[in-house]
């Protein structure tokens, strides 16, 4: 049974962006997932082969403190004794792969999902600054072309000056 949209969290507010990529951390995505942390971890050790870099990395604790500082609160996901890992799209859905739980497959469609929405969300991005970028350019040739136009019409635009006239009158 698929779960209706409006039951599923919004699942885009759980990705961030860290060390330029779209993560969602591992407290985040055991509670889609309907398991601990802990646990959830427990599963991605004992399958450490599955989650290379790309798709697993753990915070370093500058991170984890700018992530509270993005969140205003004084504790990231509870005040954690170990740093938190962070998984990427493949990340998150190796981990429901591990995990075996029909709710963990049932969310990695949701979650594969959302990375997706983002992507195309960042894709129309660049093609809406590519545009920009060209309107810009454009304003700017036009902007010296009206003013050399601007600089040729000066001469045209000022009166001549008036002739001497002569005075009357005997010299």
């Amino acid at each position: 049974m698929k779960p209706s949209p409006s039951s599923l969290p919004q699942i885009s507010e759980f990705i961030h962006t860290i060390r330029g990529h779209k993560v969602i951390l591992d407290s985040d995505l055991a509670k889609l997932y309907g398991v601990t942390t802990k646990v959830l971890n427990q599963a991605v050790k004992r399958n450490a082969g599955r989650f290379p870099c790309l798709f697993l990395f753990q915070l370093t604790p500058v991170e984890v403190q700018n992530l509270r500082s993005q969140f205003v609160t004084s504790s990231l996901h509870g005040g954690r004794r170990f740093l938190p890992f962070a998984f990427t799209e493949h990340g998150a859905l190796m981990a429901s792969n591990v995990l075996k739980s029909k709710q963990a497959i049932r969310m990695s469609v949701h979650i594969i999902e959302a990375f997706i929405q983002m992507r195309h969300l960042l894709l129309s991005h660049e093609t809406f600054t590519k545009r920009l970028a060209e309107i810009d350019r454009t304003l700017l040739e036009h902007d010296q072309a009206l003013g050399d136009l601007y600089q040729k019409l000066i001469p045209l635009l000022t009166p001549p000056p008036l002739p001497s006239k002569r005075k009357i009158g005997f010299y």
